[in-house]
C-alpha cells in the first residue's frame, strides 16, 4: 500500500520490482495480494491493454484509521481508551506524543463547543 500511495497507481510488475530489495516475491504472489486488497476495498483497478493498473481507493490516513478501528473492535472490545492505555503502559507512546495528543483532544473539544 505504501508504494501505491507514494506513486498513485501501479501495475503488479512495478510493485513487485519496487519491493524486490526487501521482499522477493513471485509475480503471482503480488497479483494475489493486490487482488485481495481490492476485494477488501483498499484498491481499485482499471485495464490498460491487458494490464491491470491499481490505485488506492482511500488516502493513507483513512485506511490507517479503518485498520485501527478494526483492531479496537477485535482486540479491545471497542474501547479506544483500552487501546491508548495499553499503548501508554507498553511505552508505544512517549511523553511528547502524549502531550501532542492531549493538545489535539483539547482543540477538538474547543472547536465543538
Amino acid at each position: 500500500m505504501g508504494y501505491i500511495w507514494l506513486h498513485g497507481s501501479t501495475t503488479a510488475e512495478q510493485c513487485r520490482e519496487a519491493l524486490l530489495a526487501k521482499h522477493a516475491m513471485k509475480d503471482s504472489t503480488v497479483r494475489t495480494i493486490l487482488r485481495r486488497l481490492e476485494e477488501k476495498g483498499f484498491l481499485a483497478h482499471h485495464i490498460e491493454g491487458r494490464t491491470f493498473v491499481y490505485r488506492s481507493v482511500q488516502p493513507r490516513q483513512s485506511t490507517a484509521a479503518r485498520a485501527v478501528s478494526h483492531i479496537i473492535d477485535r482486540f479491545c472490545g471497542g474501547s479506544v481508551e483500552q487501546l491508548l492505555v495499553g499503548m501508554v503502559e507498553n511505552d508505544v507512546l512517549d511523553s511528547r506524543e502524549l502531550a501532542r495528543l492531549a493538545q489535539k483532544i483539547a482543540r477538538r473539544r474547543e472547536s465543538k463547543a
